[in-house]
């Protein structure tokens, strides 16, 4: 029996750092939201969805990948932990087993990769599974239903990880060999095109 799995794609952030829309930056001939999104559909799970907030006329308009779903979240000023919240709803309204949840500014996650974790994941349904890089665990990372409605009581802008610390025992990390680091300045971005 096939896990029913959704990655959900959290962009709704309006990245006030950056002084542009995030999303939009060109990354590889597109941009960085649809890297992120051709990346999540080229992997094994069938069903993607986005998460979008600020700016969601002006991205959808953007958006070449019709076949991608998106999630509004009204609150995106109440930071990451809303549209992950946001996200998890919609899941729970559509029966999935598991989430793969990933941010739209981490241009080095590869579909490969995704699928690594996913791997993972088969193997132990019951886990939680993580990136580990820099010493720490983050996204992209699986969760198992069974958290869900855990997940729906996060609240800032920490988004995952102080949950994923506190479930320290129940995670199993995978190591990035990428550096997953978001692009949250116009200095990251320009070492993100320098690379």
């Amino acid at each position: 029996m096939m896990q029913k799995t959704a990655i959900l794609i959290l962009a709704a952030g309006n990245a006030s750092r950056m002084e542009k829309i995030k999303q939009l930056l060109s990354y590889k001939n597109t941009t960085l939201l649809e890297w992120t999104i051709e990346q999540a559909q080229k992997s094994v799970v069938k069903n993607v969805f986005c998460v979008l907030g600020a700016n969601k006329e002006t991205i959808e308009k953007e958006l070449t990948t019709n076949a991608i779903e998106t999630v509004y979240n009204p609150k995106y000023q109440d930071g990451l932990s809303s549209s992950i919240v946001k996200g998890i709803e919609f899941l729970q309204e559509h029966n999935f087993d598991s989430t793969l949840i990933m941010l739209a500014d981490q241009p080095h996650v590869t579909s490969e990769y995704l699928n690594s974790l996913i791997e993972v994941s088969k193997n132990n349904p019951s886990k939680i599974i993580t990136s580990s890089y820099q010493g720490s665990v983050g996204v992209p990372a699986v969760f198992p239903k069974e958290y869900f409605n855990n997940l729906l009581s996060l609240k800032g802008d920490k988004g995952a990880k102080n949950f994923l610390l506190q479930h320290n025992d129940n995670i199993l990390k995978v190591n990035s060999s990428q550096n997953l680091l978001d692009i949250d300045t116009p200095e990251d971005y320009q070492r993100l095109l320098k690379q």
